[in-house]
């Protein structure tokens, strides 16, 4: 994920703040930001910015938030660098997102440390610099956030910043995964799956990959199918692994794709259809999967003219139709 954006609940935390305790009328609240108090110009650009009893005006939200920002207000800072990070209401850039990014992460908003972090991580406005990366990340992983967690288990799984250590992987993958984070669940599920940084446990694989899946992630639905498929840690169930190939292949991953067109080829899960696994292999061929094309290759050296003619319109319509991500 690229940016973490809080908006919502800087709002939220700012609706049961001091200001708001003061049961102030919008009116009120304007004349406050007027005479310069920093909470009030947030809660006016935030107003701005989401359309809350005024008309959405970004332009005036940006003027606000910045008017708070130069008083040292954290989330004005943070989003300040949001807008500046997106190009929203201003001129991207990325120099100036690190910049307010730093000074809202200096005053521990967990959000634009997460956001800090990011932009260490791909080198966005600053070097790229995976150890400063991993400062942020811990910073913003240690009250929570999710989605910093994770950043910090795979900075902690491919030695990013900070020596490899899949244990300590594990770790940062669960506090995020327990917290419902799909992509966490997902890398718990393949750590459990290989045993690494944790002992072998397909079982336990199964019940992250499924948490993750139920979210409708595509790559832990497909993880999901290969258990069913093989039998590991739950019973082989080929209806089953076709049940879940087709939820990630519908949503663009080519590997479920061309699994999905294997189970039609062999008639394992879903009866034997030529057809319909050419379409399949066709789609995730397209999309770039190599054994796709491989098997594409050997399935049309056994059809008929007319099934690869019918194949290749299906395939046609579904491509148009699908997200083209893996």
């Amino acid at each position: 994920m690229k940016l973490f954006n809080l908006r919502w609940i800087l709002l939220m935390g700012f609706l049961v703040g001091s200001v708001l305790a003061e049961d102030v009328s919008s009116a009120e609240m304007r004349k406050k930001a007027d005479a310069g108090e920093a909470s009030a110009q947030f809660y006016i650009g935030m107003n701005y910015e989401l359309g809350n009893d005024v008309a959405k005006n970004i332009a005036e939200a940006v003027k606000w938030y910045r008017k708070a920002a130069d008083q040292g207000h954290s989330s004005a800072q943070a989003q300040l660098g949001y807008l500046y990070d997106t190009g929203t209401g201003l001129p991207k850039d990325s120099a100036e997102a690190v910049k307010w990014y730093r000074k809202a992460a200096e005053q521990g908003s967990a959000t634009a440390q997460y956001n800090l972090g990011w932009m260490y991580s791909n080198g966005e406005g600053v070097p790229k610099d995976s150890a400063e990366a991993v400062k942020w990340y811990r910073l913003a992983a240690d009250q929570g956030i999710a989605s910093a967690q994770f950043n910090l288990g795979l900075k902690y799984y491919n030695g990013e910043g900070v020596p490899k250590d899949s244990a300590e992987a594990v770790k940062w993958y669960l506090k995020a995964a327990e917290q419902g984070y799909a992509s966490a669940q997902n890398s718990l599920g393949w750590m459990y799956k290989i045993g690494n940084g944790v002992p072998k446990d397909s079982a336990e694989a199964v019940k992250w990959y499924r948490k993750a899946a139920d979210q409708g992630y595509a790559s832990a639905q497909f993880n999901l199918g290969l258990m069913y498929d093989n039998g590991e840690g739950v019973p082989k169930d080929s209806a089953g692994a076709v049940r879940w190939y087709r939820k990630a292949a519908e949503q663009g991953n080519d590997d479920a794709q061309n699994n999905l067109g294997l189970m039609y080829a062999k008639g394992e899960g879903v009866p034997k259809d030529l057809v319909q696994a050419h379409v399949w292999m066709n789609v995730a061929g397209a999309a770039g999967s190599d054994d796709a094309k491989k098997n594409l290759a050997i399935l049309e050296k056994k059809m008929t003219p007319e099934q690869k003619a019918e194949a290749m319109k299906l395939a046609r319509e579904l491509f148009a139709m699908l997200p083209k991500t893996k």
